[in-house]
């Protein structure tokens, strides 16, 4: 049986597609502000025997398309479970939100806690202050993490932390050390979140914000813990959602 997950983001769309239990096609492509087109674009020569919508244009996805509909949370804990089993909490951080997720057997969502009521903290913030600060968002993280010194920045709104930003560079901090106390920031966040729900042994750390090396190092060096990412952060909640087509 061919079975298939789509996670339509607020930022991105990703598709993975699986045969008989096993991934043969991944994709992800930018939202835009059409995402029933985008999402069409992305399926295009693939036919599964069923499909599975989550993220933010599920709803829509399922109306349109006729598909069955799971939850962000319980598809990255199904995700994250199928890919490390002995993982029992999930960070994960994408364009628009920041999920921390406590599992238990078999990827069962025992607790979990979401931050969707703005930016902060997101891949969206960390892209908006890399260009406020003139880094390339690709090398925002390999820049934050090389610093010399962190220069702390207090707000986490990110109309407030724009302005903060600016009397930073008019004081004549140096970008790089303002980068390193935006980053700072964002996993001091994402920590208390972590412990609210709880935090025994590794971390899995999924989203697109995963990739970038200097929160994961941050997070690691002040949960003392290891992080782990896999191979592919951003299409875990897709894969969850395949699974669990496949599955229903």
């Amino acid at each position: 049986m061919i079975s298939a997950g789509i996670d339509i983001g607020s930022r991105t769309i990703k598709l993975v597609v699986m045969e008989n239990g096993v991934v043969t096609h991944t994709d992800t492509t930018d939202t835009g502000f059409q995402p029933m087109t985008r999402a069409r674009e992305i399926l295009t020569g693939v036919s599964p025997d069923t499909i599975m919508a989550t993220g933010y244009g599920r709803n829509l996805f399922e109306q349109q398309m006729t598909a069955e509909t799971v939850t962000e949370i319980k598809a990255c804990a199904t995700g994250a479970a199928h890919l490390y089993s002995d993982v029992t909490t999930i960070l994960d951080i994408g364009g628009q939100d920041v999920k921390v997720i406590r599992v238990g057997a078999t990827g069962r969502v025992m607790k979990f806690e979401m931050n969707d009521r703005c930016a902060a903290g997101t891949g969206k913030f960390l892209e908006i202050m890399s260009d406020n600060l003139g880094f390339p968002l690709s090398g925002f993280g390999d820049a934050a993490l090389a610093a010399p010194k962190t220069v702390p920045v207090s707000s986490m709104c990110t109309v407030f932390a724009e302005s903060e930003v600016t009397s930073l560079l008019a004081r004549g901090e140096e970008p790089v050390n303002i980068a390193r106390g935006l980053h700072d920031s964002v996993v001091k966040r994402a920590a208390t979140m972590i412990r609210r729900v709880g935090l025994s042994g590794p971390l899995c750390f999924v989203g697109g914000v995963a990739h970038n090396p200097c929160i994961r190092a941050l997070l690691a060096d002040l949960l003392q813990t290891e992080v782990i990412v896999p191979e592919s952060p951003q299409t875990v909640v897709a894969l969850g959602a395949a699974l669990l087509a496949g599955a229903s």
